[in-house]
């Protein structure tokens, strides 16, 4: 718990302009960033020390992308050309402000919308539909496909290497949070790729053969460049598992097939940052009953625990 030790970050989310660029803020460059040095004010005159910003939020770039088209959240429209490096004024202006940069980026989602011909034209996922996958409002890529993991592999080792960012993020997105029931449409690939595993265990597998091969190309590249998840706040409940937490909530490694447990023992992970938006005292899922939970995991292992907190739920059920 030294002072350089300590984590006070802020995720500014970028998805449907949600924190940063909103509305007319797309309007000119000079408002779009203007608008960004007031985020980073923001976290400043906070005492923060870090931001984690989504670069990559629908398999698209904030950046020049050789792999993927700029993203529609900057201008509005899929593809076009912004006229600046985006993430290099952005971290400029962070490691200005002494903050450091984390690059989040969402290894499989494509977009929120489910046509293909409202993406730009020459998205990796309008080439090649074969990769996509429907499943509830929105489109994913398939992540027991081979060239889904090269090219969220590709596009993350590419920002490592042009960019000096401080860490690699992703957040809790891997298989998507189940809807309504529906099963997730990845039969073909199960069957083509399942070699006699159970579906499950198969589509964990697939997930942490991304995690752990992309550990290894980013401490290869710059063994400084941090590589750190914030999954779900439940890893499993104690009455599915008995290793579990104290819950009864929906289960990360059953519902995501995100097994966070074991990324943090085998070590592919710098920092964990599980999202806990529970209250102190929530029947299903207990704040202090996780963060409990959570610090026994990391125990004797060198990844950091953080704990990422929805401060916009405050006060909120």
């Amino acid at each position: 718990d030294s002072a350089d030790r300590q984590l006070r970050g802020m995720w500014v989310a970028t998805v449907g302009g949600t924190d940063w660029p909103r509305g007319s803020d797309s309007s000119s460059k000079e408002r779009q960033q203007a608008s960004f040095r007031k985020v980073l004010d923001t976290a400043q005159a906070m005492n923060l020390n870090a931001v984690f910003v989504q670069i990559r939020p629908n398999s698209d770039a904030f950046y020049d992308s050789p792999y993927e088209p700029w993203s529609q959240w900057i201008t509005g429209t899929p593809g076009k050309d912004p006229g600046y490096d985006v993430l290099k004024f952005m971290l400029d202006e962070a490691h200005k402000r002494n903050l450091e940069f984390h690059a989040w980026f969402n290894p499989y989602r494509v977009s929120r919308h489910a046509d293909l011909n409202k993406l730009a034209p020459d998205s990796p996922a309008r080439k090649n539909p074969g990769w996509v996958r429907k499943y509830g409002k929105g489109m994913w890529y398939d992540p027991g496909l081979p060239q889904v993991r090269d090219l969220a592999t590709k596009a993350v080792m590419d920002v490592v290497r042009k960019y000096d960012i401080d860490a690699v993020h992703f957040d809790d997105y891997f298989y998507p949070y189940p809807e309504g029931g529906a099963a997730y449409p990845d039969q073909a690939t199960y069957k083509q790729y399942g070699k006699g595993k159970s579906l499950a265990e198969w589509r964990r597998g697939n997930v942490d053969m991304l995690v752990e091969s992309l550990s290894e190309k980013i401490h290869e590249a710059k063994p400084w460049v941090r590589f750190g998840i914030s999954p779900f706040g439940v890893w499993r409940n104690k009455s599915t598992d008995s290793d579990g937490s104290p819950t009864r909530a929906l289960q990360s490694y059953d519902a995501q097939y995100a097994d966070t447990r074991k990324w943090i023992r085998e070590g592919w992970i710098d920092y964990v940052t599980p999202q806990l938006y529970w209250a102190i005292g929530d029947e299903r899922a207990d704040y202090a009953a996780l963060v409990k939970w959570w610090s026994e995991q990391v125990e004797d292992t060198d990844v950091q625990l953080t704990i990422g907190q929805a401060a916009y739920r405050v006060g909120t059920d």
